[in-house]
Protein backbone atom coordinates (compact mmCIF):
# COMPACT_ATOMS: atom_id res chain seq x y z
CA UNK A 1 0.00 0.00 0.00
CA UNK A 2 1.41 3.37 -1.00
CA UNK A 3 1.89 6.25 1.38
CA UNK A 4 -0.62 8.25 -0.64
CA UNK A 5 -3.25 5.54 -0.26
CA UNK A 6 -2.66 5.35 3.47
CA UNK A 7 -3.14 9.09 3.75
CA UNK A 8 -6.44 9.35 1.88
CA UNK A 9 -9.30 11.11 3.62
CA UNK A 10 -11.78 8.77 5.25
CA UNK A 11 -15.30 9.06 3.93
CA UNK A 12 -16.83 7.81 7.18
CA UNK A 13 -17.34 11.29 8.60
CA UNK A 14 -18.97 12.42 5.38
CA UNK A 15 -21.28 9.58 4.46
CA UNK A 16 -23.39 7.79 7.07
CA UNK A 17 -23.50 4.04 6.50
CA UNK A 18 -24.50 0.71 7.92
CA UNK A 19 -22.68 -2.61 7.87
CA UNK A 20 -25.74 -4.86 7.75
CA UNK A 21 -27.36 -5.84 4.46
CA UNK A 22 -30.65 -3.99 3.81
CA UNK A 23 -32.96 -6.93 4.43
CA UNK A 24 -31.27 -7.75 7.75
CA UNK A 25 -32.07 -4.38 9.30
CA UNK A 26 -35.23 -4.63 11.44
CA UNK A 27 -38.06 -2.54 9.95
CA UNK A 28 -38.37 -0.53 13.16
CA UNK A 29 -34.72 0.57 12.99
CA UNK A 30 -33.50 3.39 10.76
CA UNK A 31 -29.89 4.26 10.07
CA UNK A 32 -28.80 7.87 9.94
CA UNK A 33 -29.95 9.55 6.74
CA UNK A 34 -27.26 11.61 5.05
CA UNK A 35 -28.74 14.92 3.92
CA UNK A 36 -28.53 15.68 0.20
CA UNK A 37 -26.15 18.59 0.75
CA UNK A 38 -23.81 16.36 2.76
CA UNK A 39 -23.30 14.01 -0.19
CA UNK A 40 -20.85 16.61 -1.50
CA UNK A 41 -17.50 16.68 0.33
CA UNK A 42 -16.25 20.04 1.56
CA UNK A 43 -12.85 19.28 0.07
CA UNK A 44 -11.35 16.49 -1.97
CA UNK A 45 -12.76 14.14 -4.59
CA UNK A 46 -14.78 10.96 -4.06
CA UNK A 47 -13.16 8.02 -5.83
CA UNK A 48 -15.75 5.73 -7.40
CA UNK A 49 -16.02 2.71 -9.64
CA UNK A 50 -18.39 1.59 -12.40
CA UNK A 51 -18.22 -2.08 -11.53
CA UNK A 52 -19.12 -5.05 -13.71
CA UNK A 53 -21.27 -6.55 -10.97
CA UNK A 54 -21.62 -9.84 -12.85
CA UNK A 55 -17.87 -10.35 -12.83
CA UNK A 56 -16.77 -8.87 -9.51
CA UNK A 57 -18.27 -7.87 -6.18
CA UNK A 58 -17.56 -4.58 -4.49
CA UNK A 59 -15.72 -6.43 -1.72
CA UNK A 60 -13.50 -8.16 -4.28
CA UNK A 61 -12.65 -4.86 -5.94
CA UNK A 62 -11.99 -3.26 -2.55
CA UNK A 63 -9.69 -6.15 -1.71
CA UNK A 64 -7.38 -5.04 -4.49
CA UNK A 65 -6.31 -2.12 -2.30
CA UNK A 66 -9.08 0.26 -3.39
CA UNK A 67 -12.26 0.87 -1.41
CA UNK A 68 -14.51 3.13 -3.49
CA UNK A 69 -16.48 5.94 -1.91
CA UNK A 70 -18.95 5.64 -4.79
CA UNK A 71 -20.26 2.49 -6.45
CA UNK A 72 -22.17 2.84 -9.72
CA UNK A 73 -25.12 0.59 -10.53
CA UNK A 74 -27.34 0.63 -13.63
CA UNK A 75 -31.06 -0.07 -13.70
CA UNK A 76 -33.91 0.25 -16.11
CA UNK A 77 -36.76 2.62 -15.31
CA UNK A 78 -39.53 1.58 -14.89
CA UNK A 79 -37.83 -1.12 -12.86
CA UNK A 80 -38.41 -4.77 -13.55
CA UNK A 81 -38.35 -7.32 -10.74
CA UNK A 82 -34.77 -8.13 -11.69
CA UNK A 83 -33.86 -4.43 -11.62
CA UNK A 84 -35.25 -4.05 -8.12
CA UNK A 85 -33.36 -7.12 -6.94
CA UNK A 86 -30.13 -5.89 -8.48
CA UNK A 87 -30.47 -2.43 -6.96
CA UNK A 88 -31.13 -3.99 -3.57
CA UNK A 89 -28.09 -6.24 -3.92
CA UNK A 90 -25.88 -3.31 -4.93
CA UNK A 91 -27.17 -1.28 -1.98
CA UNK A 92 -26.34 -4.15 0.37
CA UNK A 93 -22.77 -4.21 -0.91
CA UNK A 94 -22.49 -0.44 -0.50
CA UNK A 95 -23.65 -0.73 3.12
CA UNK A 96 -20.88 -3.20 3.87
CA UNK A 97 -18.26 -1.25 1.93
CA UNK A 98 -19.12 2.27 3.06
CA UNK A 99 -19.81 5.21 0.78
CA UNK A 100 -22.71 5.95 -1.53
CA UNK A 101 -24.56 4.43 -4.46
CA UNK A 102 -24.66 6.24 -7.79
CA UNK A 103 -27.78 4.81 -9.40
CA UNK A 104 -27.87 5.28 -13.17
CA UNK A 105 -31.45 4.98 -14.44
CA UNK A 106 -32.05 4.03 -18.07
CA UNK A 107 -35.56 4.58 -19.50
CA UNK A 108 -35.21 1.90 -22.18
CA UNK A 109 -38.94 2.02 -22.98
CA UNK A 110 -38.63 5.72 -23.76
CA UNK A 111 -39.19 8.88 -21.78
CA UNK A 112 -42.98 8.60 -22.08
CA UNK A 113 -42.80 5.58 -19.77
CA UNK A 114 -41.58 7.80 -16.91
CA UNK A 115 -45.04 8.54 -15.55
CA UNK A 116 -45.82 10.17 -12.19
CA UNK A 117 -46.54 6.70 -10.79
CA UNK A 118 -43.12 5.44 -11.90
CA UNK A 119 -41.44 8.47 -10.35
CA UNK A 120 -43.37 8.02 -7.10
CA UNK A 121 -42.39 4.35 -6.92
CA UNK A 122 -38.74 5.30 -7.37
CA UNK A 123 -38.97 7.93 -4.67
CA UNK A 124 -40.40 5.39 -2.22
CA UNK A 125 -37.70 2.84 -3.04
CA UNK A 126 -34.90 5.36 -2.57
CA UNK A 127 -36.44 6.65 0.63
CA UNK A 128 -36.34 3.11 2.03
CA UNK A 129 -32.68 2.76 1.03
CA UNK A 130 -31.83 6.10 2.63
CA UNK A 131 -33.51 5.04 5.87
CA UNK A 132 -31.38 1.90 5.88
CA UNK A 133 -28.17 3.88 5.61
CA UNK A 134 -27.58 4.05 1.84
CA UNK A 135 -26.96 7.53 0.40
CA UNK A 136 -27.93 7.61 -3.29
CA UNK A 137 -27.05 9.91 -6.17
CA UNK A 138 -29.52 9.42 -9.03
CA UNK A 139 -28.09 9.81 -12.54
CA UNK A 140 -31.24 9.87 -14.63
CA UNK A 141 -31.07 9.18 -18.38
CA UNK A 142 -27.37 9.91 -18.74
CA UNK A 143 -25.75 10.97 -22.02
CA UNK A 144 -29.08 12.34 -23.19
CA UNK A 145 -27.29 14.54 -25.73
CA UNK A 146 -26.10 11.42 -27.57
CA UNK A 147 -27.95 9.66 -30.37
CA UNK A 148 -27.36 6.09 -29.10
CA UNK A 149 -29.96 5.78 -26.33
CA UNK A 150 -33.74 5.59 -26.49
CA UNK A 151 -33.96 8.85 -24.51
CA UNK A 152 -31.41 10.69 -26.63
CA UNK A 153 -31.85 14.08 -28.34
CA UNK A 154 -35.39 14.67 -27.05
CA UNK A 155 -34.80 17.79 -24.94
CA UNK A 156 -38.38 18.78 -24.14
CA UNK A 157 -39.53 15.37 -22.99
CA UNK A 158 -36.22 14.71 -21.28
CA UNK A 159 -36.41 17.87 -19.17
CA UNK A 160 -40.00 17.09 -18.18
CA UNK A 161 -39.12 13.51 -17.20
CA UNK A 162 -36.04 14.61 -15.23
CA UNK A 163 -38.09 17.14 -13.29
CA UNK A 164 -40.80 14.55 -12.63
CA UNK A 165 -38.26 12.14 -11.19
CA UNK A 166 -36.50 14.88 -9.22
CA UNK A 167 -39.74 16.04 -7.61
CA UNK A 168 -40.45 12.54 -6.32
CA UNK A 169 -36.88 11.96 -5.13
CA UNK A 170 -36.71 15.28 -3.30
CA UNK A 171 -40.09 14.67 -1.67
CA UNK A 172 -39.62 11.06 -0.57
CA UNK A 173 -35.87 10.37 -0.41
CA UNK A 174 -34.10 12.94 1.79
CA UNK A 175 -30.78 11.09 1.52
CA UNK A 176 -30.72 11.16 -2.28
CA UNK A 177 -29.48 13.69 -4.84
CA UNK A 178 -30.06 14.23 -8.55
CA UNK A 179 -27.23 14.26 -11.09
CA UNK A 180 -27.54 15.69 -14.60
CA UNK A 181 -24.89 14.06 -16.76
CA UNK A 182 -24.51 14.55 -20.52
CA UNK A 183 -21.75 13.07 -22.65
CA UNK A 184 -18.72 15.19 -23.54
CA UNK A 185 -19.80 17.38 -26.45
CA UNK A 186 -16.85 16.81 -28.78
CA UNK A 187 -18.29 15.24 -31.94
CA UNK A 188 -21.80 16.61 -31.29
CA UNK A 189 -24.47 16.17 -32.65
CA UNK A 190 -23.27 12.57 -33.00
CA UNK A 191 -25.00 12.14 -36.36
CA UNK A 192 -26.06 8.71 -37.54
CA UNK A 193 -27.26 7.25 -34.27
CA UNK A 194 -30.56 5.41 -34.08
CA UNK A 195 -32.12 8.18 -31.95
CA UNK A 196 -30.71 11.27 -33.65
CA UNK A 197 -33.07 14.24 -33.78
CA UNK A 198 -35.06 14.40 -37.03
CA UNK A 199 -35.14 17.60 -39.11
CA UNK A 200 -38.51 19.32 -39.01
CA UNK A 201 -39.38 18.19 -35.48
CA UNK A 202 -39.74 20.38 -32.41
CA UNK A 203 -36.75 18.63 -30.83
CA UNK A 204 -34.57 19.42 -33.84
CA UNK A 205 -35.59 23.08 -33.63
CA UNK A 206 -34.83 23.20 -29.92
CA UNK A 207 -31.39 21.69 -30.50
CA UNK A 208 -30.57 24.11 -33.32
CA UNK A 209 -29.26 26.68 -30.85
CA UNK A 210 -27.56 28.86 -33.48
CA UNK A 211 -30.70 28.90 -35.66
CA UNK A 212 -29.02 27.99 -38.95
CA UNK A 213 -31.37 25.10 -39.75
CA UNK A 214 -28.78 22.36 -39.20
CA UNK A 215 -27.29 20.56 -36.23
CA UNK A 216 -23.51 20.90 -36.04
CA UNK A 217 -20.78 21.12 -33.43
CA UNK A 218 -21.56 24.86 -33.27
CA UNK A 219 -24.88 24.07 -31.56
CA UNK A 220 -24.75 23.89 -27.78
CA UNK A 221 -24.55 20.20 -26.81
CA UNK A 222 -25.62 20.78 -23.19
CA UNK A 223 -27.95 23.76 -22.67
CA UNK A 224 -31.16 22.45 -24.35
CA UNK A 225 -31.09 19.45 -22.03
CA UNK A 226 -30.51 21.30 -18.74
CA UNK A 227 -33.55 20.76 -16.47
CA UNK A 228 -32.98 23.66 -14.08
CA UNK A 229 -30.95 24.58 -11.02
CA UNK A 230 -33.85 23.81 -8.69
CA UNK A 231 -33.81 20.09 -9.55
CA UNK A 232 -30.09 19.50 -10.23
CA UNK A 233 -27.82 18.76 -7.26
CA UNK A 234 -24.77 17.54 -9.21
CA UNK A 235 -23.60 18.07 -12.78
CA UNK A 236 -21.53 15.34 -14.38
CA UNK A 237 -20.03 14.42 -17.71
CA UNK A 238 -18.88 11.12 -19.24
CA UNK A 239 -15.32 11.78 -20.38
CA UNK A 240 -13.09 9.04 -21.81
CA UNK A 241 -9.85 8.78 -23.70
CA UNK A 242 -11.16 6.89 -26.75
CA UNK A 243 -7.98 7.37 -28.76
CA UNK A 244 -6.90 10.00 -31.22
CA UNK A 245 -9.46 9.92 -34.03
CA UNK A 246 -12.52 8.03 -35.24
CA UNK A 247 -12.95 5.05 -35.30
CA UNK A 248 -10.60 5.00 -32.31
CA UNK A 249 -9.57 1.39 -32.82
CA UNK A 250 -5.87 1.83 -32.11
CA UNK A 251 -4.18 1.97 -28.73
CA UNK A 252 -2.97 5.56 -28.50
CA UNK A 253 -1.34 7.53 -25.69
CA UNK A 254 -3.50 10.49 -24.63
CA UNK A 255 -2.06 13.90 -25.42
CA UNK A 256 -0.85 15.97 -22.47
CA UNK A 257 -3.59 18.20 -21.06
CA UNK A 258 -6.40 16.43 -22.94
CA UNK A 259 -8.61 15.81 -19.89
CA UNK A 260 -8.58 19.42 -18.70
CA UNK A 261 -9.02 20.76 -22.23
CA UNK A 262 -12.10 18.63 -22.87
CA UNK A 263 -13.61 19.46 -19.49
CA UNK A 264 -13.26 23.17 -20.30
CA UNK A 265 -14.11 23.12 -24.03
CA UNK A 266 -10.62 24.14 -25.14
CA UNK A 267 -9.46 20.93 -26.83
CA UNK A 268 -7.52 21.21 -30.09
CA UNK A 269 -5.51 18.13 -30.91
CA UNK A 270 -5.26 14.89 -32.84
CA UNK A 271 -9.04 14.46 -32.71
CA UNK A 272 -9.51 17.88 -34.28
CA UNK A 273 -10.61 21.33 -33.17
CA UNK A 274 -13.41 20.98 -30.59
CA UNK A 275 -13.28 24.51 -29.21
CA UNK A 276 -16.87 25.14 -30.30
CA UNK A 277 -17.81 22.88 -27.36
CA UNK A 278 -18.75 24.97 -24.29
CA UNK A 279 -16.73 25.04 -21.09
CA UNK A 280 -18.70 22.45 -19.12
CA UNK A 281 -16.88 23.06 -15.86
CA UNK A 282 -17.02 26.84 -16.16
CA UNK A 283 -20.68 27.03 -17.18
CA UNK A 284 -22.25 24.38 -14.96
CA UNK A 285 -19.74 24.16 -12.11
CA UNK A 286 -18.77 27.79 -11.60
CA UNK A 287 -21.67 29.44 -13.43
CA UNK A 288 -24.46 27.40 -11.87
CA UNK A 289 -22.63 26.78 -8.61
CA UNK A 290 -22.92 22.99 -8.80
CA UNK A 291 -20.56 20.24 -7.65
CA UNK A 292 -19.03 18.54 -10.69
CA UNK A 293 -18.58 14.81 -11.28
CA UNK A 294 -16.90 12.65 -13.87
CA UNK A 295 -19.29 9.70 -13.42
CA UNK A 296 -17.47 7.63 -16.07
CA UNK A 297 -13.88 7.77 -17.24
CA UNK A 298 -11.17 5.40 -18.48
CA UNK A 299 -8.67 5.02 -21.32
CA UNK A 300 -9.20 2.79 -24.34
CA UNK A 301 -6.98 -0.28 -24.63
CA UNK A 302 -7.97 -3.06 -27.02
CA UNK A 303 -8.01 -6.32 -25.08
CA UNK A 304 -5.16 -8.76 -25.58
CA UNK A 305 -2.60 -6.21 -26.69
CA UNK A 306 0.82 -5.24 -25.37
CA UNK A 307 0.78 -5.14 -21.52
CA UNK A 308 3.45 -2.44 -21.43
CA UNK A 309 1.45 -0.24 -23.79
CA UNK A 310 -1.72 -0.90 -21.77
CA UNK A 311 -0.01 0.41 -18.65
CA UNK A 312 1.44 3.40 -20.48
CA UNK A 313 -1.93 4.47 -21.91
CA UNK A 314 -3.93 4.03 -18.72
CA UNK A 315 -1.28 5.62 -16.55
CA UNK A 316 -0.95 8.61 -18.88
CA UNK A 317 -4.71 9.14 -18.60
CA UNK A 318 -5.11 8.71 -14.86
CA UNK A 319 -2.12 10.96 -14.24
CA UNK A 320 -4.08 13.70 -16.00
CA UNK A 321 -7.40 12.93 -14.34
CA UNK A 322 -5.90 12.69 -10.83
CA UNK A 323 -3.19 15.32 -11.28
CA UNK A 324 -2.26 18.18 -8.98
CA UNK A 325 -3.38 20.49 -11.79
CA UNK A 326 -6.85 18.90 -11.70
CA UNK A 327 -7.12 19.48 -7.95
CA UNK A 328 -5.98 23.11 -8.25
CA UNK A 329 -7.90 24.17 -11.36
CA UNK A 330 -11.19 22.44 -10.58
CA UNK A 331 -12.09 22.89 -6.90
CA UNK A 332 -15.76 22.09 -7.65
CA UNK A 333 -14.82 18.66 -9.00
CA UNK A 334 -15.86 16.28 -6.20
CA UNK A 335 -16.40 12.85 -7.80
CA UNK A 336 -14.45 10.75 -10.32
CA UNK A 337 -15.59 7.20 -11.17
CA UNK A 338 -13.43 4.78 -13.14
CA UNK A 339 -15.20 2.51 -15.66
CA UNK A 340 -14.01 -0.91 -14.51
CA UNK A 341 -15.23 -3.04 -17.40
CA UNK A 342 -13.86 -5.16 -20.20
CA UNK A 343 -16.51 -5.18 -22.91
CA UNK A 344 -17.17 -5.26 -26.64
CA UNK A 345 -17.48 -1.75 -28.07
CA UNK A 346 -19.48 -1.58 -31.28
CA UNK A 347 -17.83 1.71 -32.28
CA UNK A 348 -14.51 -0.06 -32.85
CA UNK A 349 -15.64 -3.66 -33.35
CA UNK A 350 -13.45 -5.10 -30.60
CA UNK A 351 -13.29 -5.82 -26.89
CA UNK A 352 -11.85 -2.98 -24.86
CA UNK A 353 -10.18 -3.39 -21.49
CA UNK A 354 -11.09 -0.23 -19.59
CA UNK A 355 -10.07 -1.67 -16.21
CA UNK A 356 -7.38 -0.51 -13.78
CA UNK A 357 -7.58 -3.25 -11.13
CA UNK A 358 -7.63 -6.43 -13.22
CA UNK A 359 -3.94 -6.32 -14.16
CA UNK A 360 -1.53 -6.64 -11.22
CA UNK A 361 0.94 -4.25 -12.85
CA UNK A 362 -1.69 -1.63 -13.70
CA UNK A 363 -3.26 -1.81 -10.25
CA UNK A 364 0.10 -1.49 -8.49
CA UNK A 365 1.03 1.51 -10.60
CA UNK A 366 -2.31 3.17 -9.88
CA UNK A 367 -1.91 2.67 -6.14
CA UNK A 368 1.54 4.26 -6.28
CA UNK A 369 0.17 7.28 -8.15
CA UNK A 370 -2.85 8.00 -5.94
CA UNK A 371 -3.03 11.60 -4.69
CA UNK A 372 -3.84 12.36 -1.08
CA UNK A 373 -6.95 14.39 -1.96
CA UNK A 374 -8.95 11.35 -3.06
CA UNK A 375 -11.69 10.21 -0.69
CA UNK A 376 -12.22 6.47 -0.29
CA UNK A 377 -14.97 4.44 1.35
CA UNK A 378 -14.95 3.37 4.96
CA UNK A 379 -17.70 1.31 6.62
CA UNK A 380 -19.47 2.91 9.55
CA UNK A 381 -20.51 0.69 12.46
CA UNK A 382 -23.09 3.04 13.98
CA UNK A 383 -26.14 1.60 12.28
CA UNK A 384 -25.19 -1.99 13.01
CA UNK A 385 -24.67 -1.11 16.67
CA UNK A 386 -28.05 0.62 16.81
CA UNK A 387 -29.75 -2.33 15.14
CA UNK A 388 -28.10 -4.71 17.55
Amino acid sequence: MSAAFGAVVSVVALLAGCTAAPDSVPPTVSCAVTATADLVPHAGVLFGVNLDWGAETLAEFSGSGLRPAVAVSFSGLPMSADDRANVGAAAGQVLSNGGELLLTLEPRAGLAAITPAVADDLGALLGALNNRGVPVVVRFAHEMNGSWYEWGQQPTEYVAAFRRVADAVKRDAPGSAMMWAPNYGGGYPFAGGAYAATPGTADFTALDTDGDGTLTIRDDPYLPYYPGDDVVDWVGMSLYHWGSAYPWGEDELPEPGKFAAQLTGTYVGLAGDETATPDFYGVYGDGHGKPVAIPETAALVVSGGDPALELAIKQAWWRQVFSADTATRFPRLHMINWFEWEKYETEIGARVDWTLARSTAVRAAFLRDLPDWLIFGHPDESCAQKAG
